[in-house]
């Protein structure tokens, strides 16, 4: 991709007759364009460009694996004894706190 920027720059540069640029030969403002061709080629017959590619699937793949273990409260990275009901520790101990009267769980028995 820098050669190709380098490349219409020069371009430029030539057709707007700007600079030492102006002065150069068609073969100089031209070879960017012609490097750009060989790294592509290199890179595809190299399998760089593929592996770059499924490095890219593979990180998009950890982070969306990683959103939805969050979003259902098992996140791996989170210490094992602390889950989402004890995010709010305070508000968890009013009700721990209060056991039911032996009246009431008799009502309860009775109802089932």
């Amino acid at each position: 991709m820098a050669f190709v920027l380098v490349g219409i720059l020069l371009l430029g540069m030539k057709m707007a007759e700007v600079g030492p640029v102006a002065d150069w030969s068609w073969w100089m403002v031209l070879l960017p364009f012609g490097l750009a061709v060989a790294w592509w080629v290199f890179a595809d017959s190299s399998g760089l460009t593929q592996r770059r590619a499924m490095d890219k699937m593979e990180q998009t793949k950890a982070e969306r694996r990683a959103r939805h273990l969050e979003a259902l409260g098992m996140n791996p990275l989170r210490p094992a004894g602390r889950r989402r009901g004890s995010e709010f520790p305070a508000a968890d101990a009013g009700k721990r706190a209060a056991k039911p009267s032996s009246a009431s769980a008799a009502d309860d028995v009775g109802r089932r």
